[in-house]
């Protein structure tokens, strides 16, 4: 496979100790940069959401994305990933569909079902039982989308005519499913419009595709490599861009020590040399970005990589970055 593929960047707005800033200078600097990516030739911006962390990681992506929604114009905005165990599926579809209609239809929604105790457990969740609750959540919101009226009597949500008003505009807001276990995979297959994330799982996503009956041909991936930077100077990016992306790393690996949670074991917390020297930052020039990314198309059907905006740096240095990768890379893949 050859062609099209687009580019875009996580926005996790972490606040760490070690950088903090304002938090209103922060948000308001961090939608600047989004839209100026967008100047650059970026086709995406997405949010995730974790709660509980000391460095403010995002919470609440779906009202952030309502301000990013008009701080640009052609861009492709959404999740990566939400939490859809935490949330009620009505209200849930009533502010993706009001984010879509600020969007112009713009919006995509990452899910996942989540990995830490500690969140389900704040929000009064199983955390046992948040598979069964997302496939309800699943079955909700898409009916909702579709403009039923929807009522519902399953374990985790009773619901009586529902109804979205305003609707989604397109019917649906597309759906695009994380995970790394099979029974995810399964769900992404059975819900999904694609899927989100580790580019090692993708043939048993397209497998799962199969079992269902569902043309193989017609998966949609997009890959999460949000250790992955481009630089003119692999040595000197390393320098200075580590100290941030250890934060990164050190944070997961807390968020792992926890419940041992799956698809994190890699994130131990590490010393700044140790991160530096384990590979897990991967920094490429140009031309080595272009043969992976070509690699990776003639592999799977990729159509979006995701990077990220690590915590701490400072915006204008993330933008002199995302400037050179504009530049000698996304002209190879339009």
């Amino acid at each position: 496979m050859s062609g099209k593929l687009t580019f875009g960047y996580l926005y996790d707005f972490r606040n760490p100790p070690q950088w903090r800033r304002p938090w209103e200078e922060l948000y308001a600097e961090t939608l600047d940069v989004i839209a100026e990516t967008e100047r650059l030739g970026f086709q995406g911006a997405w949010l995730p959401e974790h709660h509980l962390a000391e460095d403010g990681y995002l919470p609440s992506p779906l009202v952030a994305l309502a301000a990013v929604a008009a701080r640009t114009s052609r861009m492709r905005i959404g999740t990566g990933v939400a939490l859809a165990p935490l949330y009620n599926p009505v209200r849930f579809a009533q502010d993706a569909a009001l984010v879509d209609i600020l969007s112009n239809g713009r919006l995509d929604l990452g899910l996942a079902i989540g990995y830490r105790k500690r969140e389900t457990a704040a929000f009064g969740v199983d955390f046992t039982r948040r598979g069964a609750r997302f496939d309800e959540f699943l079955r909700i919101v898409t009916r909702l989308w579709a403009g039923e009226t929807v009522d519902f009597s399953g374990r985790h949500f009773q619901i009586a005519g529902a109804l979205l008003r305003p609707p989604a505009p397109r019917g649906r807001v597309p759906l695009y499913i994380g995970g790394f276990a099979e029974k995810a995979m399964e769900r992404v297959a059975r819900y999904g419009d694609g899927y989100i994330g580790s580019p090692d799982v993708c043939g048993l996503y397209v497998d799962k595709l199969r079992e269902q009956g569902k043309d193989p041909a017609a998966a949609r991936i997009r890959v999460t490599g949000l250790t992955t930077v481009v630089a003119r100077d692999p040595e000197a990016a390393m320098a200075e861009l580590a100290p941030h992306f250890l934060h990164v790393n050190n944070s997961y690996g807390e968020f792992f020590a926890e419940d041992q949670a799956l698809g994190m074991a890699g994130m131990k917390p590490k010393t700044l040399e140790e991160y530096k020297a384990c590979g897990e930052l991967q920094i490429l020039t140009p031309d080595a970005a272009i043969a992976m990314f070509r690699d990776m198309q003639a592999r799977m059907p990729v159509e979006h990589f995701m990077m990220a905006m690590p915590p701490g740096l400072p915006a204008e240095r993330f933008l002199r970055y995302a400037a050179d990768f504009a530049e000698d890379v996304i002209p190879a893949f339009v």
